[in-house]
């Protein structure tokens, strides 16, 4: 379907009361932002997805793929709308899609729902009721509102190109969202059920936290000769390899036991037991079901602190290779993990490159 996703995201965010605007704080394991970019790409509806942001330096960084445009926003909502708009244009696309970078929180049946509902209608909106008593006031007055007769509109929200640029290109006032100028001309709108976990994040408070937790790993293994070296997932060319039941990956070994000390979970032992089943076991495998069960308690990782103690392989060498291994690993962005190089100073075991440690240390935190 050609379909195109647009991300507004280029808000300062001053009522966040943070020094970083909304879209770029760290939730869930990744930026706000990158929640909505995720479920875009995922959902595999949209030829292109348009983010629009005043600060293009900050996604210089990121390495999205093709398919993922960014582009300069406007002063108001509105108009950074239109300049994506317009932006698109050029594409002749057939829908558009238009979504606040700070409602991370959409599933993905909601998106298909309003992909649906999309073929048979020009404009296409959810909505929750509200769950509060609600007033207006004129001047100095108050009055009662109806909670049954009022609708939250979220997004995204989708509409027929060609209408909505129409309409958003003669549109001279500031407006909060896309259906305003479809209802300021009575044109229709099909209004589908939202979900009340779609929020639209505006202040801290608003990302609910119950607890962060702090866990500790520690391993060393001896080198031995005739054995591959494995760090971090990572074939390491060495004339040595780690010793141990399985691959001997220190750096994996340190981190499921810094996640289950976190988690109050025992120790990696308890888990994968010197037995027969698994001899020579690689260590991702045993990474996997420690972050899926971390995943599925609903805990997200903060940070990853990892201290690899050793005079030899260095690691600046392969800092970048470790990190990417496992970031992929454990699905959490690179820029949550941070990887020193120690060296004892040539005192006991490690000194005389016969063994390899390492400690990390995890803060994760779990979500309400």
């Amino acid at each position: 379907m050609n379909n195109y996703f647009v991300i507004l995201a280029a808000g300062k965010s001053k009522r966040f009361n943070k020094n970083i605007a909304k879209q770029f704080y760290n939730y869930k394991n990744k930026e706000i932002i990158d929640h909505s970019v995720e479920k875009a790409l995922n959902s595999k509806l949209f030829k292109k997805i348009i983010i629009v942001t005043n600060n293009l330096n900050h996604f210089r960084k990121k390495k999205y793929p093709k398919q993922i445009r960014v582009i300069k926003g406007g002063k108001e909502r509105s108009d950074s709308s239109l300049k994506a708009l317009k932006y698109i244009k050029r594409y002749k696309p057939l829908n558009v899609f238009i979504h606040d970078a700070a409602r991370p929180n959409f599933s993905s049946k909601l998106l298909n729902n309003i992909s649906k509902n999309l073929k048979k209608n020009k404009a296409v909106v959810p909505y929750v009721s509200s769950k509060d008593s609600i007033k207006y006031k004129v001047k100095n007055q108050v009055f009662n509102l109806n909670r049954n007769n009022s609708l939250m509109t979220q997004t995204p929200q989708a509409f027929r190109f060609k209408e909505l640029y129409n309409l958003a290109r003669k549109e001279k006032n500031k407006i909060s969202d896309e259906a305003t100028l479809f209802l300021d001309q009575n044109y229709k709108i099909k209004f589908i059920s939202g979900e009340n976990k779609n929020i639209k994040i505006t202040f801290l408070d608003d990302i609910k936290t119950s607890k962060t937790y702090f866990g500790i790993g520690f391993d060393l293994h001896k080198l031995i000769t005739n054995k591959k070296l494995y760090l971090g997932g990572v074939k390491i060319p060495f004339h040595s390899g780690l010793e141990g039941h399985s691959d001997g990956d220190v750096i994996i070994h340190a981190i499921i036991d810094s996640i289950l000390g976190a988690t109050r979970k025992k120790d990696i032992g308890t888990y994968f037991p010197n037995t027969k089943k698994f001899m020579n076991i690689r260590s991702p495998q045993m990474l996997k079901p420690i972050t899926d069960n971390l995943n599925k308690s609903n805990f997200f990782i903060n940070n990853l602190d990892i201290n690899l103690i050793c005079e030899k392989p260095k690691v600046s060498k392969y800092r970048d290779k470790i990190i990417n291994s496992i970031s992929n690993l454990m699905g959490i962005n690179k820029d949550l993990i941070n990887l020193k190089g120690k060296t004892v100073e040539k005192l006991g075991l490690i000194g005389k490159e016969k063994a390899i440690a390492c400690e990390v240390i995890i803060s994760i935190t779990k979500y309400d």
